[in-house]
């Protein structure tokens, strides 16, 4: 009789694993197929061949949203996750299942760049969940459509397409994009809309987006861009000036870019041009009215009429506000009259010129001041070289510092005057084109060529002359003197007064003081010098050559003395 042997523990452990399919062929953590022996309370009894059966809730056989479609002898997949529980039973998922199924077939997807369809079925934080036929990917809320979308709502639990952003299987993450499905297809639009249009064709189009530098007009798929400068020929600040979001407008092509799918829109285009026949609408010198429409730091811009606008340069804009912003002499909206200085149609400019309307302020003061006449005003400024006097037309003349008192250098007839004080000077010369008014000031002092047209020589005085002065002014340089009662005035330099240091003091002199001096010589306007050294100097030789010479014996001092003594009894 043949022994009877007893299986092993390892023999039966072998034994289990050849009925679930051997060791290659385990059930757990595989995706096997099963078959639906029996539903109960909302569970789904499935058989997969093991000792015992599954239970699955038949909310999994459902998509989102749905009822579960199942029946007693259906074929289902589903996932082993193990082969029995505490109570005996088979850990089967359909969901598990699902989602293994799905990524196998996303990754292949993925891998070759094609579309997924899958359902919005949920929201989380910075955007929403997408069910992928059992994979659940996230969609971000700036990938859900081209432009924001405030409400979702209409776009969840309908299956529509999706593109595959990034995916990650063993930490579970997919991103997936509604938006670049919709560019994708809107790019497929664009390129077959704008294959129909051509440049200079006229078109009508929606205002969807207004900026600062123009409007998006929505052609019927495509978008153009309408340039503020494209508007009208006037001068536009912003395009809500004409235009309006939802506005329906008619503009024209004018540029197409086939490669980028951009295309320009003009809706200036459509109206007559008003720069033709400009020359001769605008002729040089003409004197036109017009608005000032803008204000730059080298000129205003002056509308004459809409779509025509002339620059009046900052040069041009008064004949005596120089070196002034032009916001200080015009304002935005002010109507200004202005001439025309230049035309160029072609490069659409027109050069204007606002003072230009005015009168000239130099040609006014020529005829109410003519040379020679006696003018008063205020020191505005003092250079090195001399005075500005302000004068009335709002305009300046300078007193040149050899021009502001006789008989003193020009630095100190300039120390003798200060800012803001009133003057009389005399108009000596008048320049209208250079705008320059010559004036002097010293042709007004007593006795000068100025005053009353009679000059030094014809008064009588003679260069060598003996002539008793009267003190006129004491200065710290000398004194100014005048010739006899009523005589030419000159001056006496302080090393004038007298041959010794101590006779040199210009206050030892008082104003009235009387005292012989020797005509010494003319200026350029023969007013005369005098000194009272050269006199000094002349008395002497005349005394020696009189009572004889220091050799006879006798001094310089009892010759000197002989000689005032004859004089005094003479």
């Amino acid at each position: 009789m043949a022994s009877t042997a007893f299986p092993s523990r390892d023999d039966f452990a072998a034994l289990l694993n050849d009925s679930l399919g051997g060791e290659d062929g385990g059930f757990e953590g595989r995706v096997v197929k099963g078959t639906v022996t029996g539903i109960e309370n909302d569970m789904a009894l499935i058989d997969v061949g093991l000792k015992s059966e599954g239970r699955v809730p038949l909310r999994e056989f459902a998509a989102p949203g749905q009822k579960a479609d199942l029946k007693v002898g259906d074929e289902v997949e589903v996932y082993v996750d193990r082969v029995e529980n505490a109570h005996g039973e088979a850990m089967l998922s359909r969901d598990r299942a699902r989602r293994e199924a799905a990524w196998d077939k996303l990754e292949a997807e993925f891998t070759e760049n094609a579309r997924v369809e899958g359902v919005i079925f949920g929201r989380v934080k910075g955007g929403f969940t997408v069910d992928l036929d059992g994979a659940v990917a996230f969609l971000p809320g700036s990938q859900v459509d081209i432009r924001p979308v405030r409400d979702v709502t209409p776009l969840m639990d309908i299956p529509q397409p999706f593109q595959i952003l990034k995916m990650d299987r063993r930490r579970g993450n997919i991103v997936v994009s509604r938006r670049a499905i919709l560019e994708e297809t809107r790019a497929e639009q664009r390129s077959g809309l704008i294959q129909t249009l051509a440049e200079g064709q006229i078109i009508e189009g929606v205002v969807k987006n207004i900026t600062d530098y123009g409007a998006f007009v929505d052609l019927g798929g495509i978008d153009g861009l309408l340039h503020v400068t494209d508007l009208s020929y006037k001068r536009i600040n912003h395009p809500n000036e004409m235009i309006n979001i939802g506005d329906t407008v008619r503009v024209q092509i004018i540029r197409i870019n086939r490669d980028t799918q951009r295309i320009s829109l003009g809706m200036k285009q459509l109206e007559s041009d008003p720069w033709e026949g400009a020359a001769a609408k605008y002729p040089v010198g003409a004197k036109l009215s017009g608005r000032v429409t803008n204000i730059t730091e080298y000129g205003a811009f002056v509308e004459l009429e809409p779509g025509i606008e002339g620059l009046v340069h900052v040069s041009e804009m008064s004949w005596t506000k120089k070196n002034v912003h032009p916001g200080k002499i015009v304002s935005t909206s002010q109507e200004v009259d202005v001439i025309v200085l230049e035309v160029d149609p072609e490069k659409r400019r027109i050069s204007l010129g606002l003072k230009q309307a005015q009168n000239n302020p130099w040609d006014s003061f020529a005829e109410r001041h003519p040379i020679g006449s006696t003018v008063e005003g205020e020191v505005k400024n003092a250079t090195e070289f001399g005075l500005f006097i302000g004068l009335d037309g709002d305009v300046d003349g300078m007193v040149h510092m050899s021009d502001i008192a006789w008989g003193i250098s020009g630095e100190d007839a300039l120390a003798l005057h200060r800012k803001g004080e009133t003057v009389q000077a005399v108009v000596l010369d008048i320049d209208v084109e250079k705008e320059r008014i010559s004036l002097g000031m010293k042709q007004l002092e007593r006795g000068g060529p100025a005053a009353g047209g009679t000059t030094a020589a014809a008064a009588g005085l003679n260069k060598n002359q003996t002539v008793t002065v009267t003190v006129l002014e004491v200065r710290d340089g000398g004194l100014e003197v005048q010739a006899g009662e009523d005589g030419a005035t000159g001056f006496i330099k302080r090393s004038d007064l007298g041959r010794d240091r101590d006779e040199q003091r210009p206050e030892r002199f008082q104003i009235g003081q009387k005292f012989d001096a020797m005509v010494t010589g003319f200026d350029r306007a023969k007013k005369p010098t005098f000194s009272v050294k050269a006199l000094q100097i002349a008395e002497e030789k005349q005394a020696v050559a009189q009572y004889g010479s220091s050799d006879s014996g006798a001094s310089l001092g009892d010759i000197l003395g002989e000689a005032l003594k004859a004089k005094s009894e003479g």
